[in-house]
């Protein structure tokens, strides 16, 4: 039995949601594959962390050392080398993050191994593993494999896999020393800094009512906002709303923007263009209003209504307001 990595990501002592988003795909390929599934973490004081994974993987590989304190490629480049030349892995999986965009091509090069980047999918076939990736904005998906190698590397598009459990594991936690003595970054941690990442984290959104280009002008959005408050949901929207600067950027969703994993997601005015869906497909459940019946949204959405959306949209917030009376 062979294992299949998962480099964990963490930052300030929490797990990043593509730690678990990569654990999932990794248990549901272990399963068909009767591999098993090892997450490989690096850091400082990070018993609570290995803590918190320890039902989602099959063993814990830890290297807890106060030089990991912060994120280093350098060091960490180093680190899963070594551990790749000792393990033989077939397939390590690495977020697509700024974590993943810095490691993923250094540890590619260090390791000689083939690397897939920014993949939704990962499939398996006679015993090769084979990247889907999107090519030319989202328009055309492509399977991408590898010549024969005894390794790969697959970054992961954040957002496109479930952060459930899968499968029934208990961890085995196996203490690594610090193997590297000599060796000094190129760079060094100053301080870290959160961007401006706005009042609300629509990626953490449980509902979302996303509104489009068919909103017509930039007062209507107030008919969206009064909506989402009565559902208690959260505002996003599509790329027209934001290169009009109605709305912020990370409001977003779409491939320019961000891919977000509600249970329910309202479409409003948004016609369905791929760039923008691409950014859905970890939704639950997808409700399109669009007064065209031949918008492409209604090819994805699971429930639609065709009609004016200044119609619908006070009658579906008197609707929700009247139930929370009664």
């Amino acid at each position: 039995m062979s294992d299949i990595f998962v480099i964990v990501e963490h930052r300030l002592g929490e797990i990043r949601d593509i730690t678990f988003e990569m654990l999932w795909k990794a248990g549901e390929l272990a399963e068909n594959l009767s591999h098993s599934v090892s997450a490989v973490l690096l850091g400082h004081e990070v018993s609570s962390i290995a803590e918190d994974l320890s039902d989602r993987a099959d063993q814990i590989i830890i290297y807890d050392d106060e030089r990991l304190k912060n994120f280093s490629a350098d060091l960490y480049k180093e680190i899963i080398a070594g551990l790749i030349e000792e393990t033989k892995p077939p397939l390590i999986l690495i977020g697509s993050t700024s974590w993943g965009m810095e490691l993923a091509p250094c540890l590619s090069i260090k390791t000689g191994l083939p690397l897939a980047t920014d993949c939704i999918d990962i499939l398996s076939e006679n015993g090769r593993f084979i990247a889907q990736r999107q090519m030319y904005n989202g328009k055309i998906f492509a399977n991408v494999s590898f010549a024969e190698t005894s390794g790969c590397l697959f970054t992961i598009r954040s957002g496109v896999f479930p952060k459930d459990k899968i499968g029934d594991r208990q961890a085995q936690k196996i203490q690594k020393g610090f193997p590297l003595i000599d060796i000094k970054p190129g760079k060094t941690f100053v301080e870290f800094v959160e961007t401006a990442a706005g009042d609300v984290d629509i990626t953490q959104a449980e509902l979302l009512v996303s509104v489009g280009r068919g909103i017509g002008e930039e007062e209507n959005i107030a008919l969206i906002k009064e909506l989402a408050e009565a559902l208690n949901g959260v505002v996003s929207c599509s790329r027209p709303i934001v290169d009009k600067n109605w709305l912020p950027k990370y409001l977003q969703v779409g491939t320019s923007g961000k891919s977000v994993t509600p249970k329910v997601y309202i479409a409003i005015g948004i016609s369905g263009a791929f760039q923008h869906m691409a950014g859905t497909n970890g939704a639950g459940t997808i409700i399109a209003v669009n007064k065209d019946p031949k918008a492409p949204i209604f090819r994805t959405a699971h429930y639609g209504i065709v009609d004016d959306l200044f119609k619908i949209v006070p009658v579906l917030k008197d609707k929700v307001l009247e139930a929370k009376k009664g």
